[in-house]
């Protein structure tokens, strides 16, 4: 549920993760690791969601008005503050890897869906298989969010997130959701499996 606590257990596991940030106690601290990642940043709600609570920072007098406001938002709409920053990938696809864990030491990833074609950081299009990736790559990613649920004894539905830059080939864990996504039936479609009755 809080994306901070998620990249802690993705590092943890090997998972790989664009250059960011744990909690920042306050803006200032939040412009000094910005000038370390480098700009653009961007700052995130650790309880956002739905394109909410994140705001996309080009420099220093962009973030500092953005750290209140974020923190704002993130209070009034989920009811936690707690803000990080991550490197800002641009041109970067978007990439989500479909699991379903016993909850006793064994996952499956089941498939990845291709959602780059977004409105607002609202996912528009979902596409299964990805058009973009090559099956090693797909492998490597399916492979990268077995171990993360596997390290939380996951347990139902859920979905690893992913950025992957398509000009260097480098994947970046984003976050995980915990449910059972709208998108969900492209995945049983392309894999002859009932999520719903799992």
């Amino acid at each position: 549920g809080l994306k901070h606590t998620a990249r802690e257990i993705a590092q943890a596991e090997g998972v790989p993760l664009l250059p960011g940030t744990g909690l920042l106690p306050d803006v200032a601290t939040a412009l000094r690791e910005a000038e370390q990642i480098g700009y653009p940043v961007m700052l995130k709600s650790t309880a956002g969601g739905g394109g909410i609570g994140m705001q996309l920072c080009w420099n220093a007098a962009e973030l500092e008005p953005a750290f209140a406001r974020v923190d704002r938002l993130s209070r009034a709409n989920f009811k936690e503050s707690g803000l990080f920053l991550e490197k800002y990938v641009e041109r970067a696809r978007h990439i989500e890897v479909q699991i379903f864990g016993d909850g006793r030491g064994h996952v499956v990833a089941l498939g990845e869906r291709d959602c780059s074609v977004q409105r607002r950081n609202q996912k528009i299009i979902e596409e299964s298989a990805s058009p973009l990736l090559r099956p090693d790559q797909v492998a490597e990613l399916k492979a990268s969010a077995e171990r993360l649920a596997l390290a939380v004894d996951y347990r139902g539905a859920g979905t690893v997130e992913f950025l992957y830059h398509p000009g260097e080939e480098l994947f970046a864990f984003l976050e995980v959701n915990t449910r059972l996504q709208v998108e969900h039936p492209i995945t049983e479609v392309t894999n002859e499996f009932d999520l719903v009755k799992a």
